[in-house]
């Protein structure tokens, strides 16, 4: 069977700067590939012309015949004024189908997105649920194959698993480009990087993350070895051009034109060795107090228009404990950072202070950027000099230890990409020694090189640090301890990220059942299970598992191609998943009687 989608020696450039060149593959069916790449490799765009929204410069695109191709960009743009389920419908376009087809894909699209009903308007969804419609709005169409650049951007920890277990179960083809290392780790079978480090601009290997890690790093090596090899040959060869005239002329001419040509093939090696090597510099300055108790707090509650985000909070900030921040959007991660810094107060409890503490806070929102200002005055506003841990730096010296050109220092600061501007605020914290580092979302659109330098540097900074991030992945290796809130006034320590998402599947699971019970379900008068009850009530959990099993299973079949495409079989699949639903809805509410009834009978033996 042909690919879906396979391009022939695509390239592209802007201006004089060429992103990629001769680019060769291939996109199978069942095919899940992570594209990854440092920032202004040529991702998006690459993305961008597979979805046929831009053209390459040279190269080809071949699509099979029919092919549905559904794209997700990084941002997402509907009309505020719509409901969600208008713009599900519109999804559609004018695809020739009956009105019960239109309807049923509708609530099936709802379904995987997570939403409750149709009716709810655009302009009240927070980012994390744009993103969840403008996933949606791909999944209707039922394409074949799916293109998501960035599909993490704006989701909470709990969107994020809700994405990766959506991409699992998906019965098409689709293409990732993602930052998060434990997404490209758990939902991709091939691993593309688009990076000048490789002779042919980009290594693609089958399997997953960690299975490239693997491969790249012995290219890698490979290809210092042969740096080295060709550093010795070229030695020799310039010996040996050094001679006098009378000497290289009892040589063959080829010789010559062998040395010109391995003298190329080193600096090319070379410079490919160079790209890899050019990796963000990042060291955060610690004031290196040696205070035990950098800040207590004891008993600490905040509330947020009359909504209770943690109460009976306590813990204490040591120089070396690093504090992760979980909790879905509006739980009120943010706010406690807020707190912590001194921007505001808590509601009640108390929060003790080292004298002279200096706390420095990373704002996810970046309102510390004037977007007007060029970048060399937001690297150092009072001149082209900038003072670090003592040492003057000129500010391009500064600007480039951040990956930063000498001709963007002109630009202004919103003209940078936001992975650019991230680099301006950690090249901004840099200058400032702390105690306490607070960082918000701190690794919103930094590519993965530069996720890993500032792991590592968070890792080794000496002081206290408080950190909120939607990357698993960083946030469990550096983490001392984990505090989630809930949302609800709640909040958990917890060891680690396994110990928190298991317990957080447990609290799904319960949460579920009291949400399909019955608040109204009617109580046996009676204060005694019969003997017949009792067996029922021992057998209702298997039961329900049983029937949840099922209808999920139906769901599967629906979302499979042969189903998808038959409008008869999708009317009667989605039949029947209504008819799972109703059996699980009235099981909770029996399981419920039941439940009451027993405890109403231990209640009067008590008595």
């Amino acid at each position: 069977m042909p690919p879906l989608l396979s391009c022939q020696s695509l390239s592209k450039s802007y201006g004089s700067r060429p992103l990629f060149q001769d680019i060769t593959m291939g996109i199978a069916e069942g095919e899940r590939l992570g594209l990854i790449g440092p920032n202004g490799s040529g991702k998006s765009t690459l993305l961008r012309i597979l979805a046929g929204l831009e053209k390459p410069d040279s190269g080809e695109i071949t699509r099979r015949r029919n092919l549905r191709l559904a794209y997700v960009a990084q941002e997402d743009i509907f009309a505020p004024n719509r409901t969600v389920g208008e713009i599900l419908i519109q999804a559609l376009g004018d695809e020739p189908l009956e009105e019960y087809e239109r309807a049923a894909r509708l609530n099936i699209a709802l379904t995987q997105g997570g939403f409750a009903g149709s009716d709810q308007m655009v302009q009240t969804l927070s980012g994390g649920w744009k993103k969840r419609l403008a996933l949606a709005h791909a999944l209707i169409q039922q394409p074949d194959l799916l293109l998501l650049d960035e599909p993490t951007n704006h989701l909470d920890l709990e969107g994020v698993l809700w994405l990766e277990r959506l991409l699992t179960n998906a019965p098409f083809a689709f293409v990732l480009v993602s930052h998060d290392r434990y997404l490209l780790e758990n939902v991709t079978n091939q691993v593309m990087e688009l990076s000048r480090a490789y002779p042919d601009g980009y290594l693609s290997v089958e399997g997953t993350y960690s299975d490239f890690l693997i491969k790249k790093q012995e290219f890698l090596a490979a290809q210092a070895h042969q740096e080295k090899a060709l550093e010795t040959k070229v030695r020799r060869e310039i010996e040996w051009l050094r001679r006098g005239p009378q000497a290289r002329a009892t040589k063959a001419n080829y010789r010559i034109e062998e040395a010109g040509r391995l003298i190329d093939a080193l600096a090319e090696v070379k410079e490919r060795n160079a790209q890899e090597g050019r990796a963000l510099s990042v060291d955060f300055t610690a004031t290196q107090r040696k205070t035990r108790e950098l800040l207590v707090a004891k008993g600490i509650e905040k509330s947020l228009g009359g909504h209770v985000l943690f109460s009976h909070l306590s813990f204490t900030l040591s120089p070396g404990y690093k504090l992760g921040l979980l909790g879905p959007n509006g739980s009120g991660k943010t706010s406690l950072l807020r707190l912590l810094a001194g921007e505001t107060e808590p509601d009640r409890g108390v929060l003790r202070r080292a004298e002279g503490l200096r706390v420095v806070l990373f704002d996810q929102h970046r309102e510390q950027l004037n977007p007007n200002a060029s970048l060399r005055r937001a690297l150092s506003p009072n001149g082209d000099t900038v003072i670090f841990r003592g040492s003057a730096m000129h500010v391009a010296g500064w600007a480039r230890r951040f990956l930063f050109r000498p001709e963007q220092l002109d630009m202004p600061v919103g003209a940078l990409s936001g992975g650019e501007q991230a680099r301006v605020l950690i090249a901004n914290l840099m200058l400032r020694p702390a105690d306490i580092l607070l960082l918000d979302e701190p690794t919103n659109d930094l590519d993965i090189p530069a996720l890993e330098v500032l792991e590592e540097c968070l890792e080794d900074f000496p002081g206290a640090m408080v950190l909120v991030t939607h990357d698993r992945f960083m946030l469990d290796n550096v983490s001392s301890e984990l505090l989630a809130l809930d949302g609800k006034g709640g909040a958990q320590f917890f060891a680690d990220y396994v110990q928190w998402e298991r317990a957080a599947q447990q609290q799904k699971a319960a949460e579920a059942a009291r949400a399909r019970s019955a608040p109204d379900a009617p109580r046996s008068a009676a204060v005694r299970l019969t003997s017949q009850e009792l067996r029922e009530w021992n057998r209702m959990e298997a039961t329900i598992l049983a029937a949840e099993e099922e209808a999920a299973a139906i769901e599967r079949e629906m979302n499979a191609p042969a189903v998808a495409s038959d409008p008869a079989r999708l009317q009667e699949r989605w039949s029947a998943l209504q008819a799972a639903r109703e059996r699980i809805e009235k099981l909770y509410t029996r399981w419920e009687e039941l439940e009451a009834k027993r405890n109403q009978a231990g209640q009067a033996r008590n008595l």
